[in-house]
């Protein structure tokens, strides 16, 4: 046996000790054992303190974690006007519900963000936790305030609009990145929302593309979309929405035909798979063996907010299962049906064998 796999033998069995206790069993030098060490860090064979033992079916999500207010009109919203509303408020952010999705799935998953100093932050970093998501790659800034979304309702659960105060993710920089590497090298998939600033984007996509980890991008928004570099290499499949396409695509999609034209576009520019989210006209996939389209099952809409964030985690959860993308693809709009029929980003309801069941009915 090789002396690094003698290393690696000692730490499972023993993940706190140390390396002059390494050096001693292995019969090298203590600065032979830090190199052997920093080497499988770098590879993301182990990871943070007592040498952790990566897990590659882990995922991690990056970007967003903020405090979702919701302000549902109890009446036909007039512009201009005042709107009585039920006000709610919840744990928001798309790869922070993206990651409670997976969690709910029973998924190893894990959380990079950034949260201010403040009562949101420790409250979302603390609810998170709960749900099973690994939250300790996550920074805690002093003097910034936790991002927040309000979005506003009409009666049938449509957004009128949306309010984003997400200046903390400014702050989100490529050293940062750098810093949570060996977390993303360990990882079976890495998924990432565009609250990032451009250069920690290009940075992550690039990164990605040499050292071969799949990695999954949600646009979050027409704006944020124009923050992603113009070569996509490296991004195994995105996920935007028809509007997102559309600045991602250059072009106005109208119909399905504008959609597959879309995608190869999209495609063009490197991402290996693009899906484009419809809305009531389900999706578009476009992959390099052909383009599908896939109709939603009919249900009665309480609230649209967090649909495509569990579609993107029901996806997500298929791809790292080993399913066909097709498969995986059914198991997002399952999951993204169920978030639909609840007032809550996140459906309590969410369970791997429900979503199975549900594409086998």
């Amino acid at each position: 046996m090789g002396k690094e796999s003698l290393i690696l033998q000692y730490i499972r069995i023993n993940p706190f000790i140390s390396q002059q206790e390494l050096a001693e069993k292995v019969g090298i030098s203590r600065s032979a054992v830090a190199g052997y060490i920093a080497n499988l860090t770098k590879r993301g064979v182990i990871k943070g303190r007592a040498y952790i033992m990566s897990d590659e079916s882990s995922i991690v999500c990056i970007g967003g974690a903020n405090l979702d207010r919701k302000a549902l009109s109890k009446q036909k919203v007039r512009l201009h006007s005042s709107n009585p509303v039920a006000v709610t408020e919840s744990c928001g952010g798309v790869a922070r519900n993206v990651a409670e999705n997976l969690g709910r799935l029973g998924w190893q998953t894990s959380l990079i963000s950034c949260v201010g100093d403040d009562h949101e932050g420790k409250w979302l970093l603390q609810e998170t936790k709960l749900l099973g998501v690994d939250v300790s790659g996550t920074w805690t800034m002093p003097g910034e305030r936790t991002g927040t979304y309000t979005a506003l309702l009409d009666t049938d659960g449509e957004m009128v609009i949306s309010m984003a105060n997400m200046d903390i993710y400014d702050r989100f920089t490529p050293d940062m990145l750098a810093e949570r590497w060996s977390h993303l090298a360990a990882a079976k998939a890495v998924f990432v929302d565009t609250n990032l600033p451009a250069e920690s984007l290009q940075y992550l996509i690039e990164r990605c593309h040499a050292e071969g980890i799949s990695l999954y991008v949600d646009p979050v928004s027409s704006a944020k979309a124009a923050k992603l570099p113009e070569r996509l290499d490296g991004v195994h499949t995105i996920l935007p929405n028809r509007e997102e396409a559309e600045v991602l695509a250059g072009m106005k999609i109208e119909t399905i035909e504008d959609c597959r034209v879309a995608c190869k576009q999209i495609r063009k520019r490197g991402a290996g798979s693009v899906v484009v989210t419809l809305g009531e006209q389900g999706i578009c996939f476009a992959t390099e063996d052909g383009f599908e389209h896939f109709q939603p099952e009919p249900v009665e809409v309480v609230d649209v907010t967090g649909a495509g964030d569990s579609f993107a985690a029901g996806f997500l959860y298929g791809m790292a299962a080993g399913e066909s993308f097709t498969r995986a693809c059914r198991l997002g709009l399952a999951a993204a049906s169920l978030t639909l029929q609840t007032e809550r980003s996140v459906s309590p309801l969410l369970q791997a064998e429900r979503l199975y069941h549900m594409i086998e009915a």
